[in-house]
Formats: structure tokens, sequence, C-alpha cells
């Protein structure tokens, strides 16, 4: 940065990944300005924040931010508590953006549209990387304003972008006029948006923990909505990954939520249909005929499409990247989360290094940096910023120094659907998580166990 020094570093994304790189980059000297598309800080988490998280407070909390927090009188949640996303807006990003070094340089309903470099489109390479880059917004006023910038954190997620409902990585036929029949990923279905589920027939589509946490809240609100339905498709053989492992998993939560979808399956409340890739819909007047590849159809009301997110990428067209063409992470890191192979247990800790693209100064951090995998964990990504402030303040000897504050465990699985950090049913029992470890051979892997194998691979078919 340094033909730079004197402007600002610009974050996208005010969620908890975002504020991080903020707080982080305080810490270090440099001057950040952060850009959020939502009206507040925490936007995205917003719309599930009737969802608790299945990992405790103390692997949900970034260790700048605290500090930045502490001297306002601010207290700390219980450690081993489970924070359900209004708190973790509430009683963290909430505060921590109110903080005056946090407010000062937070613009919300700010919109990011394009980053480039300051006079150059990506095909110009002479004085490119001491070249200010250029941050396109729209702002709250209507507004579009060009902002100059020494370097780019993008933080910005992927909540906005949903994996299609069809397989091959395409829309089912017929899914852009059927968006009607469609609701929004973990909607409240119990609270704010019951009245598009109560009474009525609702498939839910996926695979994950989004999915788990979606099927037990609509089998509360099938108690006191007899005439609800609950179905449940699932492109795989068997439902197996949902159920995890139970009592073998190193976060309790985790492992009650599975078992949870389980019982309800096998009580019947939950209708599973099995290997049922979906290549069609047609939107009636009375719902919606969910087509599969192997013919068969499903009669819905309304579908809830857990299929997990993709990372927008069309706001950095005018950068040099260097993603992997599996799961669109930066390159490094890419075979280090690719979710046929890895689970969160298994991704080494990393930083600026391994997030570095041939674009200097700029970085993919948090959920985003994750491209398609489901693998990401708040914990890992508040070490992404620590790593990268250092990388952007000089200190490359920190920069590389890299760890997480994690229990040493065997290795969890997941789906497409969520990240490793969420969901928790919330109409799960509340419970504490102190993170029970159990040793595992060497190599020594980091993260949480579910007494699954590894990733998609794994499994049996």
């Amino acid at each position: 940065m340094d033909s730079a020094k004197s402007l600002p570093v610009a974050v996208i994304g005010a969620g908890p990944v975002g504020l991080a790189a903020a707080a982080h980059l305080l810490e270090r000297g440099l001057e950040p300005v952060i850009f959020e598309a939502g009206t507040t800080a925490g936007a995205a988490i917003e719309r599930w924040r009737h969802i608790r998280l299945f990992s405790p407070w103390r692997f949900n909390l970034d260790a700048a931010a605290v500090r930045l927090l502490e001297p306002t009188g601010w207290e700390s949640p219980r450690p081993t508590a489970l924070p359900y996303g209004g708190e973790l807006i509430d009683n963290y990003l909430a505060p921590l953006a109110r903080v005056p070094q946090i407010s000062s340089r937070l613009h919300t309903g700010a919109r990011v549209t394009a980053v480039t470099r300051q006079g150059l489109d990506k095909t110009h390479v002479r004085n490119r990387d001491t070249t200010p880059f250029l941050v396109r917004v729209r702002h709250a006023d209507g507004e579009t304003r060009d902002h100059a910038v020494a370097a780019v954190i993008d933080a910005s997620g992927t909540w906005s972008t949903r994996n299609p409902l069809g397989t091959s990585g395409l829309p089912a036929i017929g899914e852009e006029a059927a968006a009607d029949r469609i609701s929004s990923p973990l909607p409240d279905v119990t609270g704010r948006d019951r009245a598009q589920f109560a009474g009525r027939r609702v498939l839910v589509v996926g695979a994950g923990h989004s999915a788990a946490n979606t099927l037990i809240n609509l089998s509360a609100l099938a108690k006191e909505e007899p005439d609800t339905r609950i179905l449940w498709a699932v492109r795989g053989p068997s439902a197996e990954k949902v159920y995890g492992g139970g009592d073998a998993d190193g976060l309790p939560a985790r492992g009650q939520l599975g078992a949870r979808v389980r019982r309800l399956v096998e009580a019947g409340k939950i209708e599973l249909h099995t290997g049922f890739g979906i290549n069609s819909l047609k939107a009636l007047d009375s719902g919606v005929t969910v087509g599969a590849v192997d013919g068969r159809t499903l009669e819905a009301d309304v579908v809830i499409p857990c299929t997990g997110f993709r990372p927008d990428l069309d706001i950095l067209r005018e950068l040099r990247l260097d993603l992997d063409p599996a799961v669109e992470a930066p390159v490094q890191l890419g075979p280090l989360i690719d979710p046929e192979f890895h689970s969160c247990g298994t991704v080494p800790p990393h930083g600026a290094k391994l997030l570095a693209h041939p674009e200097k100064d700029f970085y993919i951090v948090g959920m985003k940096s994750y491209g398609r995998a489901p693998t990401f964990l708040l914990a890992t990504g508040y070490e992404q910023v620590r790593s990268v402030a250092a990388a952007l303040a000089g200190d490359q000897d920190s920069a590389d120094t890299v760890h997480l504050e994690l229990p040493e465990t065997g290795v969890c699985s997941t789906d497409a659907g969520s990240s490793c950090d969420v969901p928790l049913a919330a109409a799960a029992a509340d419970a504490t998580a102190d993170s029970g470890c159990c040793a595992s051979p060497e190599p020594v892997l980091v993260g949480f166990p579910t007494g699954l194998s590894h990733g998609r691979s794994g499994a049996s078919t």
C-alpha cells in the first residue's frame, strides 16, 4: 500500500467478518471505510435472526472487535451459550457498529456495484500495483459515487446469491417463472413468515443444516396448524449426511439437530423423497408441480430452497483474480476447502498468503472467500482478516503466522446449504456447548467432529 498510504482501505460488508476487518485495520493504524448494502450492520443475519447457531459465543467474537467494545461498558455474552442470529446482532454487531471508531466510517444503504483500478481496466498492466482502487457505490440517497481506496477487503458474503433448485448448477426449467412459489432461504416459518406456510403443502429442498433447521421449525408449526404438510426432497440416496454423527458430534447442538430430523422422518411427520434431482417447476393457480429427473413429481404450495449459496463475482469483473475452477475460492484455498474432500475440521488455518490474488492488496474474506464451499466458520474469518490487516500494514511475519483458537479434534462433515456455524433449530432445547474434543491422529486437524468421516466424497454412493 506504499503508493496510497493516505487513502483508506475499503471493507465491503458490515457483517461479523467485515466489522472485524475494520477493527483489525484500526489497530494497525490503517483507515477503513465500510460499505454495507443493507440498512444496518449484519443486515443479512437479520434475515435469519430467529435461528440459533450451533457454535457457542466464544467462537463468534473477534478479539480486535472485543477490544473496541470493552471500553464502552459492553458486557460479553456467556462464552458457552449458543446465540440466535438476532442475539449476534443485538448483543455484538449493533453495539460494535455504534462504537465511534466504527460508526464514523460505516456507510449503510451503500451497495458496491463495481471494483476496479483508477483509470485502468483489467487488461492494463503498467503501474497497476501502485494505482489506487476505485470502488463504485450506489448510496442510500440514490446517488452513485466513486471512492478511491488503497486496498479492498471484500467481506460481502454469499447470502444474496442462492444456488438454484435445479441440477447441473442451473435453475430448473420454469424456476424463474415459479418465483412466487419459492420462499427465501431460512424463512421464519413460525413467526414473521408464518402465514406463507401455515396449513399448506411445503416442500423443503436440500440436504444441509439449513434444511434440517427449517424442517424442525415446520414440524413445530404443524403441531399448531395440523393441515400443514411437510415434504423434503434430497438429491442423494439417503439423508444420512443431514442426520450427522449424533452423540459423536463435537458440537452437541449440531448432533441434536440431525437426530431430531431423523426422528421426525421416522415418525412420519416429514415425508422424505430421496434421489430427487429437480429438473422442472410448473407454477399452477393451486400451487407448483416439481418434477424430478427420473420423472417423479411432487405437488406443493410453496418451496423452500435450502440449496446453499455461491459468490457474486460480477462486481469484481475488472480485477485480476485467481480463482479455483471448482469452488470459486482463491486458487490456493480452493483445494483445501473443496466439499468433495474436506469439511470444517480438515481446513487448515489460513490468512493473507492463501487469500492473495494477482490483484495486489485485494482480498476476498469470510464466507465469500469459500466460494461455493459450505464449510466456513466465523472463527476462520476472524483469523483471515487479522492476517490480511497485518499484511496490508506491512507486518508480513504476523500475517504469515496464522492459527485458530479452536479445539484439536477429528473432522466434521456438511453439505451445501449453510456455513458450519449455522444453524441449530430455534425449537431445539437450550443447550450450552463446551465443545468437547476428541483426539485425532497426526496430522492434527482443527475443527469440530460430527461423527462422519469427511466431505461429500465420503458418502456411500
